[in-house]
């Protein structure tokens, strides 16, 4: 089946299950000392007591905010939020008597632990709206901070938000647009629908070109924040994570990368720059496109972009290609990584299959190469110039093997303290160089993992398999220090890169394709940055 640009939009929020990021130990932040049963009076009147104010609170913010997305005719009743976050107070007190009447089996307590997990996801999904999409950013990035039982049951959260009618998005739509709402025929029907927004067809009157309309939800961002601070005190209720330094560090930049999900002019914006970028370039016969942004029709809480038709990565199309126009497109994916890293310090961080399609050679289309087609620049990394030296330093040396100048890397990053001790500093640099491996030069490759001519075999690998469980060892170990979230980012789009290149089944070497990218980057640093 042909994918579009349209129904891409219809995965971008999902979730790979697949990708390999660092999580810490699930009871490490579970249930603590257990609790002899003279103990159980002070917790349950403590959870009570807490359970009590969180209500009260809620109650009164939620109040003021459903207001005015149910006139507005946002999917979302408040009747079902407070059930929700009275669901919360109950979670917390039944996993405190829980806690104390269980038998002292670390086999029960793990299982205690999943029953618990699933519990809290699915009490998060009756939310659905911003909860789900929330729920969903903690599965992407609450591996530092979350238990992974937590983790894992958040990956299995859906989003199946039903569409507005377009009879309750219809006013909003034109009221944004003014005037440019008549130079559109929108097809009412949306074609996806997610937390935050759906998504319509629409045709150019005056030129009869068809384009997409992304249309922001009304009223979600005066709700985000309330939304936002919910989840979180439900996480606190529940016990599943422990208010800290670390932890609100971690929560306020998940609460800015949400607000920048739904800022469509700050998306126009960086997508038209990307499209600048990749304009011209050339990998192995595959040329880039991001679809044109229609500014004329952009607003606040309107995005639209040209229509494209082409494949998701996963299709049978794409599978029966040559081993060499796979290869070719793998080695398209991983040269677009290098030049966002070495060359652009601009990393779209959301490798989600859902925001790519291919656009395959067809002479009828006058398609002479095939494409990558990019899309979605929501999540955008915008980093401090030092942050992007010490990751362009931690990979360069991960890809010589330089333990020295990796350890140094990752010190800067803030991914090892200083003051680090040996052991920790080769835990740490073992797990970076194993996840860098397809990086380095042929003959230090693993020989089981390459084909007869010398090539590293991307999915036989099963790299990410690997790397995961050697990162679940190092996360338990004292010598663990969360990352931040932009080193998160970078690990979320370096892993995304490499199942991407896995599906594909690509037999190939990166080793000079990455040379040349640090070899230019090493030679404007010499010149001064020019």
């Amino acid at each position: 089946m042909r994918s579009t640009t349209a129904n891409a939009w219809r995965h971008c929020f999902s979730i790979d299950a697949e990708r390999a990021c660092i999580g810490i130990d699930p009871l490490r932040q579970l249930a603590g000392e257990r609790t002899g049963f003279t103990g159980l009076i002070p917790v349950v009147a403590r959870i009570v007591y807490t359970w009590r104010l969180f209500f009260t609170s809620s109650r009164v913010n939620m109040s003021k905010k459903t207001r005015g997305l149910k006139d507005k005719a946002i999917p979302r009743s408040l009747s079902v939020s407070l059930a929700g976050i009275r669901a919360g107070g109950l979670l917390a007190m039944d996993s405190a008597v829980q806690r104390v009447l269980r038998r002292d089996s670390d086999a029960e307590e793990s299982e205690f632990a999943r029953r618990e997990a699933r519990r809290f996801v699915r009490e998060l999904g009756k939310l659905k709206g911003t909860y789900v999409k929330i729920g969903q950013m903690l599965a992407m990035f609450g591996e530092q901070f979350l238990p992974a039982v937590l983790v894992d049951a958040l990956r299995d959260l859906a989003d199946q938000t039903e569409p507005l009618h377009w009879d309750a998005l219809e006013s909003f739509v034109r009221d944004s647009l003014g005037e440019r709402f008549e130079e559109l025929e929108i097809d009412p029907e949306a074609i996806a629908a997610a937390s935050l927004a759906q998504v319509h067809l629409a045709k150019i009157v005056a030129t009869g070109e068809w384009i997409c309309i992304k249309v922001q939800y009304p009223g979600l961002a005066d709700v985000i924040d309330s939304d936002f601070d919910a989840v979180v005190r439900m996480l606190l209720l529940a016990r599943w994570v422990k208010a800290g330094r670390d932890l609100d560090a971690w929560l306020e930049s998940m609460r800015s990368h949400l607000h920048h999900e739904i800022d469509y002019r700050r998306e126009a914006a960086l997508t038209a720059q990307m499209a600048e970028l990749v304009r011209g370039i050339e990998v192995s016969g595959v040329t880039y496109h991001v679809p044109r942004i229609h500014t004329e029709f952009c607003t606040d809480t309107v995005l639209a972009m040209e229509y494209i038709e082409g494949h998701s990565v996963t299709e049978p199309e794409v599978a029966s290609l040559s081993q060499e126009r796979r290869n070719a497109l793998a080695k398209g994916m991983l040269e677009l990584f290098f030049y966002e890293l070495y060359d652009w310090g601009f990393l779209q961080t959301d490798p989600n299959f859902g925001n790519y399609l291919l656009r395959l050679q067809d002479r009828r289309l006058r398609l002479a190469r095939d494409e990558l087609v990019l899309l979605d620049f929501g999540s955008v990394l915008d980093c401090s110039p030092e942050f992007l030296h010490y990751l362009r330093e931690t990979i360069a040396a991960g890809q010589q093997q330089d333990v020295t100048g990796l350890v140094h890397g990752l010190i800067g990053l803030g991914c090892l303290q200083p003051d680090a001790s040996d052991e920790g500093r080769k835990m740490f640099a073992d797990f970076c160089l194993h996840l860098l491996e397809p990086l380095r030069a042929p003959d230090k490759l693993p020989a089981e993992y390459l084909n007869d001519r010398g090539e590293y075999c991307w999915a036989r690998s099963r790299l990410m398999r690997r790397a995961g469980k050697q990162a679940a060892v190092s996360a338990t170990s004292r010598h663990f220090t969360p990352p931040s979230r932009d080193f998160a980012l970078i690990a979320r789009k370096l892993t995304g890169v490499f199942n991407f290149i896995a599906v594909l089944e690509a037999e190939f070497n990166a080793y000079e394709m990455i040379e040349s990218h640090i070899a230019r980057w090493r030679e404007r640093e010499r010149s001064g940055g020019k």
